[in-house]
């Protein structure tokens, strides 16, 4: 296949410029497609070219598949990169892609077609011998209560067709599960316009650890795993690689099935299996794989040296990956902060609005992937992130001293951000410790609130 020589990128914010500056190091060109809301942002400066998709609102710009294809065609763009959220796991868009000639930087269309749908995702892990959480796919309170009556309660709903936490519900008893039953459905129609749903185990103290698979199509290695345990309301807050704590079997164990789930569904181009950790059984299952780059990319590449995108675009262009398992090597530990535009004192509402400065030290160890620049406009359009933080140190304590104190020096006025959380995170003997689960942040954020009302 030819090199690329220019790409359109279909996305906005910090991931469309960290794919600029990876095509710039590569000599390719970009064409930046923008809604009307963002004609004036940092990517918009630094793409070769810009290109209005439509109007502010995502539904009518960024979503819009045949749009940003013609856009792409129209601009004479031989490929396009989708970034991630947005129509970066689309099939239509991919197929779309191949239809105008277009190389699509990421997976097929069948392997986005074997991840897209929960369920079926699910049914490849079986096939392919990955341990999943017991449990299986419901329409009616009988076949729920079947199911729980055989694994134990508490359980989970989940839509199948579902993300963010959208659709889930869990369930204690079996007196709860047939309205449960019925809200899932509801709230899944309404959500994905699709209500099926299943259930499986609640995993009471869980871990959030996930694998980066590289393929081009022949070779199948990983990058390492991360650990995204802390959240809130099921939306990752802070990342690290390596996950701290992990027992080595654990660790091998988690790589080993990324591997095997994605040379089972031949997998080809970036992609992240995600896995939950049974704390209290010492097992982990399967969760789900993204056919894309993830927002927490930046840790893998600060402990690998790699350059994910690169390696993304090189294996679009069908050039052979020229690594293999033992030229990974894992070096030291980072952590990444998404620093997002929201007030954790007003439960956490958007704060959008114009930021008047923008300025991130140089500290030996932090990178800082951010459109924010001196004027930005942060719409309340879109996704509320503003920048990610990333240190990195020999070792873990010193990787979240380098967080501490960017944090505490970084400028970034106008608007209300959620720095204040991060530094409460990065000063808690509880993090520092390392190996927290996903109850560890609501837990936080209570004894926060605590400590406050205290004070007051």
């Amino acid at each position: 296949m030819a090199k690329i020589k220019r790409i359109f990128i279909s996305n906005r914010g910090e991931i469309a410029v960290r794919v600029i500056r990876t095509a710039r190091a590569l000599g390719i060109e970009t064409v930046l497609g923008v809604s009307e809301a963002d004609r004036d942002t940092l990517g918009a400066k630094l793409a070769t070219r810009t290109v209005c998709l439509g109007p502010a609102a995502a539904t009518q710009s960024y979503l819009k598949v045949e749009t940003v294809v013609e856009a792409a065609k129209g601009t004479g763009c031989d490929a396009l990169h989708p970034g991630y959220g947005f129509l970066s796991e689309n099939k239509r868009l991919a197929e779309a892609c191949a239809k105008e000639g277009i190389v699509f930087i990421g997976p097929s269309p069948d392997n986005l077609d074997a991840v897209g749908d929960k369920l079926t995702a699910r049914n490849h892990a079986e096939a392919a011998g990955v341990p999943l959480v017991p449990g299986g796919s419901i329409e009616t309170a009988e076949e729920g209560l079947a199911i729980a009556e055989e694994v134990g309660f508490p359980m989970l709903i989940k839509a199948v067709s579902g993300g963010g936490g959208r659709g889930m519900k869990r369930v204690n008893s079996a007196a709860e599960l047939p309205k449960q039953i019925d809200m899932a459905i509801s709230e899944a129609s309404a959500a994905f316009g699709d209500g099926r749903i299943y259930m499986e185990r609640f995993v009471t103290v869980g871990r959030h650890v996930e694998v980066q698979i590289i393929s081009d199509g022949e070779t199948v290695i990983h990058a390492g795993e991360r650990d995204c345990s802390v959240q809130r309301r099921y939306q990752k807050v802070v990342e690290e690689a390596p996950a701290p704590g992990l027992q080595s079997a654990l660790r091998q164990g988690l790589l080993d099935a990324a591997v095997k789930y994605a040379r089972h569904i031949n997998y080809k181009s970036l992609g992240t299996v995600e896995f939950l950790v049974d704390v209290e059984r010492g097992e982990f299952y399967f969760l789900e794989m993204n056919a894309r780059v993830q927002v927490e990319h930046p840790v893998t590449e600060a402990i690998t040296g790699l350059d994910l995108i690169a390696l993304q675009i090189a294996i679009a262009e069908g050039q052979p990956l020229g690594l293999t398992q033992d030229d990974i090597s894992l070096t030291g530990h980072a952590i990444e902060c998404r620093l997002n535009a929201e007030d954790m004192d007003r439960d956490f509402m958007p704060s959008p609005g114009r930021v008047t400065q923008a300025w991130f030290p140089p500290i030996p160890g932090l990178r800082v992937d951010t459109h924010m620049q001196p004027g930005a406009m942060i719409s309340p359009y879109y996704d509320s992130m503003v920048a990610k933080l990333i240190a990195y140190g020999e070792t873990r304590d010193k990787a979240v001293e380098v967080m501490s104190t960017a944090l505490k020096v970084t400028e970034l006025t106008g608007v209300t951000t959620n720095a204040p959380l991060h530094m409460a995170i990065m000063d808690d003997a509880e993090f520092q410790a390392g190996g927290v689960d996903t109850n560890y942040l609501p837990g936080l954020l209570a004894r926060i609130a605590a400590k406050k009302e205290a004070a007051e």
